[in-house]
Formats: C-alpha cells, structure tokens, sequence
C-alpha cells in the first residue's frame, strides 16, 4: 500500500449493518448475494495505480477482527444479542469474496459474491476506501482537508447562530467520506455542539460505530434497501410486490418494538403504505425518506398516520436523501408543529470541499442466484443487471396498487 490503511476497525461501518447482520444471522443465515459497484459519475476515471490501492487497502481491511473491547460495545447496544456477539467474535472478511479489476467505463470494477452475512458487511468499508484513495491520489489532499475544516466551521456557525434550525440530527457520511480524518473531525467538532446548551439544533449522533464509540454519542441506524430487497426478493416463492411485507415482519419478529425505523422507498412509498397497515404503523417508532420529494413524502406520511387514527405527533420522520442544512431547515420549518423530525445527513458534512463528490454506490444485484432490484421514489436510482426483471418488478408493484 502507497496509502495508510484507511479502514482500522471492523466497527468501522454503519449501525445498520450490524441491525440487518443480526437479523441475517438470526433468519437468513443461508442466503447468498452478489454485491455490485457502480460510478455515476461520467467524468471520473480511477487509474491503475488507483484501482491497485483500493485493491490492497481492501485486502488489508479483510485481515481485521473484532477486539473484546469492541464487541462489548456493540453487546451494550439494547437490542443486540449475545448470540450475534459471539458469531462477531469468530468472524471475518473473506478477500476470496471479491473480485475486483478495471472491466468498467470508470476504470473500475468491483463485485462481491458469497452468504449475505459475510458480503453486506463488505459494502460500507469498501466505499469508503474507494473514496479516501481517489481523493487522496487526485488532488492535492491537504489543500482538500483545509477546504473542508473551512466549510464545516461555516456551517457550524450557522446552526450556533440559529440562522439555521434543523432539529435532531446525525451524521450519515461515511460511505463517502473525503477520509477517515475529515469524518472523524467533523463527528468530534459536532460532538461539542450543544456543550453550553446554546445551539437549538440539537446533534445526536453518527452512523459510524467506531466513532460514536470514540466520541460517546448515539450510534445510529436500522435497516437499508437490501434488507427489504433479499428478504422480499430472494426467497423465490415470494410475489416481491409484498417485499416491504415479509421484511417488516421479519424485523419485528427479531426486533419487536425495539429498533424501529422503516425504510419506506424500496419498492416506491405508495406501495409500502399497503403493507404499513395498523399493527405495523404502530409497532415502529417511524419511518425514514431516502429518495423523492421530502415535503410531498412527509404529507403522505402525515396523512396515513392520521387514516391510521395514529398521532403522528408520536412518530418520527426520518429524512435522509442528499440533504444539506438549508434543505432540512426548509424541511423542518414544514413539519416540526406535525410530527417528529429528524435527519440523517451525510454527504454534506463528510465530504464537502472545493471540488465535486463521487456518487459511488455498492448495490445488492442478486440474492440466491436471483435477481433484485428497488424501486425508488427518485427516477434512476435502479440498479439491476438484468432489464427483463425491472419490469417483472414493475408490473408486479403496478399490480399491488391496483390491489390489496
């Protein structure tokens, strides 16, 4: 490696996988995935000398294991079970699981293919390393991180100030981080934000384990789209129109009323409201928006709440796609008298500097040798191999809102 190892620690990684990862472990611990890169960018090209750093920097990652000081503070997390902990104490990744090479427009390719267990906990840690070798190997990084200590002072003011009000808030960014420095600078900068009680924005936490364990704050985090993806899509005698179904049933089986926050876009929100029926509505504390309009989504959520005969003044909605802080303070401004409001923000605070981000993603693009797919609120998010299965997908969520 040319770089330092960038990712440390297997608790370098989103809660969430470690929500999901229990989950798997607990009911779907025999199910395969095939996990798929992609660059949107159309300008950005990753030389050899890039892709051969990600390489080794992956490979390095796939040689850590968990300290005992690190699992007990996941043990210490109310919903995770020792029986997880202990399968976390013997696991490891697997660099046989990938394979990686520059077959792509972008210059690089990279795929993981093995039990879900072991490839969803790959997704995270491998963004993150594509982005800190990419910025680094491009740019002048100095001249990055000084640009990026600038802005986020910047904002800072702004919510100290309370030009800008956004509620509760977390940070959301590591997956595409400018580096393990700018996230960590701006979680421990953050971290003192409401220290003298000054601040009406109240910050609450990160995605990031490993470094709400360093800094004491709020580790956060629930399910993400492959959740309701493989559990919905994988098992082949399912009608994936009722993905959000079996996944909501799934979760509340391991989790009860614990853990509660539902993701609502996977297969679009208009058909996750035919299955985020009563018990369901009750039983999860809210619901998170990752894609769409957030000032159309929130009405929805409102207005089913209230056909419910729910208050969705005890409910909390989640917002967290490409969100910046004058966005959620229009956000909030629009529902803090309603409901709940919360936000995820990732990008934003982990990566802004002065020059353009990547929009790199790892997707699940098979479960159990069979294709899968989500179905945004957001035109274009899709990401699947096979095209003839997108419209299966189509015409089956066409379909169920035609139907109960």
């Amino acid at each position: 490696m040319k770089l330092n190892p960038i990712v440390t620690s297997l608790l370098e990684t989103d809660l969430y996988k470690f929500s999901m990862g229990q989950a798997i472990y607990h009911q779907f611990s025999d199910y395969k995935t095939t996990w798929t890169f992609k660059c949107r960018n159309k300008d950005v090209h990753f030389t050899k000398e890039m892709l051969e750093e990600i390489k080794e920097q992956i490979k390095a990652y796939c040689h850590l294991s968990f300290k005992e000081e690190e699992l007990e503070y996941i043990k210490g997390i109310k919903w995770m079970k020792e029986s997880y902990i202990d399968f976390l104490r013997l696991w490891k990744p697997r660099f046989e699981d990938f394979t990686i090479s520059d077959d792509s427009k972008c210059g690089l390719s990279i795929e993981a293919r093995g039990t879900w267990l072991n490839t969803s906990m790959y997704e995270i840690p491998t963004l993150a390393i594509v982005n800190e070798v990419y910025f680094r190997m491009k740019y002048d990084y100095k001249e990055l991180l000084e640009s990026f200590e600038e802005k986020l002072v910047e904002k800072m003011n702004k919510l100290k100030s309370g030009e800008i009000y956004i509620s509760t808030f977390s940070e959301f960014g590591l997956r595409r981080r400018l580096s393990a420095e700018a996230q960590e600078m701006a979680v421990e900068k953050l971290s003192h934000l409401n220290d003298n009680n000054d601040c009406a924005s109240k910050f609450i936490g990160t995605s990031n384990v490993y470094l709400a364990k360093k800094y004491n704050v709020v580790p956060v985090g629930t399910m993400a789209h492959e959740w309701i993806m493989c559990v919905g899509q994988g098992n082949h005698k399912h009608n994936p129109a009722y993905s959000n179904w079996y996944a909501l049933d799934a979760w509340v089986k391991e989790y009860g009323i614990l853990n509660g926050t539902a993701l609502t876009d996977t297969i679009t929100t208009d058909c996750f409201f035919k299955d985020f029926q009563l018990t369901f509505a009750t039983l999860f504390s809210g619901v998170r928006q990752d894609s769409g309009d957030p000032m159309e989504w929130g009405e929805k959520m409102i207005n089913h709440y209230n056909n419910l005969g729910i208050n969705p003044k005890d409910k909390t909605l989640l917002f967290s796609d490409a969100l910046d802080f004058e966005r959620a303070d229009k956000i909030c401004k629009r529902f803090m008298d309603r409901t709940k409001v919360a936000f995820g923000i990732g990008t934003y605070i982990s990566n802004d500097t002065c020059v353009d981000t990547l929009n790199v993603v790892m997707k699940v693009t098979e479960c159990n040798n069979q294709d899968v797919a989500k179905f945004s609120d957001t035109t274009g998010k899709e990401m699947c191999k096979n095209p003839a299965y997108v419209e299966y997908l189509q015409r089956c969520i066409d379909w169920r809102l035609k139907h109960k």
